[in-house]
């Protein structure tokens, strides 16, 4: 009877071993953005600010990730000695061909999210749920999900659901609680539509 226990004790370390550790490293490919892009140049070296490349347009739906013609605005040539402002300007300027950035907070196509209302109206920072992107120097490594091939991002670091930041995963659940928190109206077809 002991040594049944032993091996079912064993199993189960084994079991939650591999669904803990191993299943998320099998889930998710990691792959590099095209580009390295280095958020704390733009806002502390120019002074620029989320909205400059990340705005609202007239009629309120948020661009998300800036066009080429963005970045053209300042970097028709070479600025500073970067290695990737030199492949930025190489590859993608001089050739006039968008980059394939890799979206880090893309929402399931069944979800509707409108910045506007979170931003303009609730008075949210970015950061409140994109994290501490204005201060990174360079992007971090996106990791997508083979079944679903939205990235890790949108459902949050931990297999758990344990959060280590407000921004670590936004889950319908971190939507409805702020709603909730906040008395603001939750019905599913304010984001399911």
């Amino acid at each position: 009877m002991k040594f049944q226990f032993l091996w079912f004790l064993a199993g189960l370390c084994v079991m939650l071993f591999i669904g803990w550790i191993v299943f998320p490293y099998a889930l998710y490919e990691r792959r590099e953005q095209p580009l390295q892009f280095s958020h704390k140049v733009h806002t502390e070296t120019a002074g620029m600010s989320c909205d400059n490349c990340h705005a609202f347009k007239e009629d309120g739906r948020f661009t998300g990730i800036p066009a080429l013609s963005k970045c053209m605005e300042c970097h028709t040539d070479v600025i500073g000695t970067s290695p990737h402002e030199r492949t930025l300007v190489d590859e993608y300027v001089k050739q006039n061909r968008e980059i394939p950035w890799l979206v880090y907070a893309r929402q399931p196509q069944n979800a509707y999210f409108s910045h506007a209302s979170h931003v303009k109206l609730a008075g949210l920072n970015c950061d409140r749920c994109h994290g501490p992107h204005g201060t990174s120097d360079s992007l971090r490594t996106y990791a997508r999900n083979r079944i679903s091939g939205y990235s890790r991002d949108i459902w949050g670091n931990s297999i758990s659901g344990i959060k280590t930041a407000s921004w670590d995963g936004m889950k319908m659940d971190d939507c409805a609680d702020c709603h909730n928190q906040h008395n603001v109206p939750n019905t599913c077809l304010k984001c399911h539509k």
